[in-house]
């Protein structure tokens, strides 16, 4: 099982460091036709194949034709790799860019009238594909910061949708976290539920939040 951290270790988080993806220089026996990106995309696959308690640098160096020392000249450590994995795969979600409207039809290409709950339904549906598609990735968010890129592009389409419902203050901090906690727990049952309990718990939490927005645009308009 992967920790945020070892007894009496301290980690950076990868995403903390600045490190080039290429060695400025190479040594002669640093092997040719590497780099961390290839790495990287190798790691995910490994963990796709065999799971995360099989994943190891010494089975990743053997894929990759090379030994497990030729890694670290791209990567400081294993921990360091997994959380590049990690964010690797997170850019397989498909983010809705908006800009959104509180009710209307949903365009996929976010034209204007898109809506934010089918903006969010998109985002949802498509976080658990992930989810489900690499087992791995779950205990991973767990672990590691998550701060990568991609789960920023992430984090930033979720506030997206979050500004378009019109909450304020502390509804719309309670509605973020709301959904938060959503895709948190789907992370352990991605394979468990099936599509259709998911659709619809998903459906019931998207009523509670424009119920809630409902509710204070008419509040508003009664004040």
């Amino acid at each position: 099982m992967v920790t945020a951290a070892d007894p009496g270790e301290i980690r950076t988080s990868v995403w903390l460091v600045a490190r080039p993806a290429t060695p400025a220089r190479r040594r002669p026996e640093a092997p040719s036709g590497l780099d961390r990106e290839r790495i990287t995309a190798a790691a995910a696959r490994l963990l796709d194949a065999d799971g995360l308690t099989r994943f190891s640098m010494r089975r990743l160096a053997a894929g990759l034709g090379v030994t497990a020392m030729s890694l670290y000249w791209y990567v400081d450590t294993k921990h360091d790799l997994l959380e590049l994995a990690l964010d690797r795969v997170l850019g397989e979600q498909s983010l809705p860019a908006g800009p959104y409207a509180s009710d209307g039809p949903y365009g996929a290409d976010g034209a204007d009238g898109a809506n934010w709950q089918d903006g969010l339904r998109d985002l949802a549906r498509s976080h658990r594909r992930v989810l489900a598609d690499h087992p791995w990735v779950a205990p991973l968010s767990a672990a590691y910061p998550n701060i990568g890129p991609h789960a920023r592009a992430f984090d930033a389409a979720l506030q997206r949708l979050m500004d378009a419902t019109g909450l304020v203050d502390a509804a719309r901090t309670g509605a973020h976290l709301a959904v938060r906690q959503f895709l948190h727990g789907c992370e352990g049952s991605a394979r468990r539920a099936s599509e259709g309990d998911f659709c619809l718990a998903l459906d019931v939490l998207i009523a509670g939040i424009g119920a809630t927005a409902d509710a204070g645009t008419e509040a508003t308009a009664d004040a």
